[in-house]
């Protein structure tokens, strides 16, 4: 099977590689990634997967679209809904069109290793691009190798991010730490302005 694996990073990807191969499957590491920002982060995360691939002997294509315009713009009327309105989409949409205009049998992503993403919906999205594309989702819960993909990841020394990739995650990261930092400086709520 000729097999397309979008890949948001490497240490997602680690496991994800691992278990395709004892299955028999080599799979082509596929970088599409216009909602990770800032650009040093984007270049950080592809840098150490492109590393990566080429340490493990993977197959890989890497398509160059930062674009932190055109993600807040088709995001800004929908923050909460950002991820399964526009970011899966976009993402598992052109890995589908690429896998099958370039002679793929299937494609999968690496999305479904994280037990922080939503796992459901990216399934969706990815039975829908396929039956949109005329090409087979390869299906792998691969959550249950999460833990064990990140341990070797941290192993071999590989970048790990903080958060998933856009700036409003970025500031979900940092949600409870900025209020706490608002609560020591005595601002009550979100719009109060701190008396310095």
């Amino acid at each position: 099977m000729k097999l397309l694996m979008h890949t948001c990073c490497a240490p997602c990807s680690v496991y994800c590689i691992d278990a395709l191969r004892a299955e028999g499957i080599e799979p082509t590491v596929f970088w599409y990634n216009p909602n990770i920002h800032p650009y040093m982060e984007y270049k950080a995360r592809r840098d150490c997967l492109k590393e990566y691939c080429k340490s493990v002997g993977v197959e890989s294509v890497f398509i160059e679209d930062y674009g932190l315009d055109e993600f807040c713009k088709n995001v800004v009327s929908d923050i909460p809904g950002r991820c399964v309105n526009y970011c899966y989409k976009k993402r598992l949409g052109e890995t589908a069109r690429y896998a099958a205009k370039h002679g793929y049998d299937a494609f999968t992503t690496t999305l479904l290793v994280s037990p922080y993403q939503k796992h459901e919906e990216i399934v969706e999205v990815c039975r829908e691009f396929a039956g949109m594309a005329g090409i087979e989702f390869v299906y792998r819960d691969f959550r249950v190798g999460f833990r064990e993909g990140q341990k070797k990841a941290r192993e071999l020394g590989l970048y790990m991010q903080k958060y998933c990739g856009c700036v409003f995650s970025e500031e979900d990261r940092y949600r409870k730490q900025i209020e706490r930092d608002l609560a020591s400086e005595g601002v009550t709520g979100k719009y109060d302005e701190a008396v310095v």
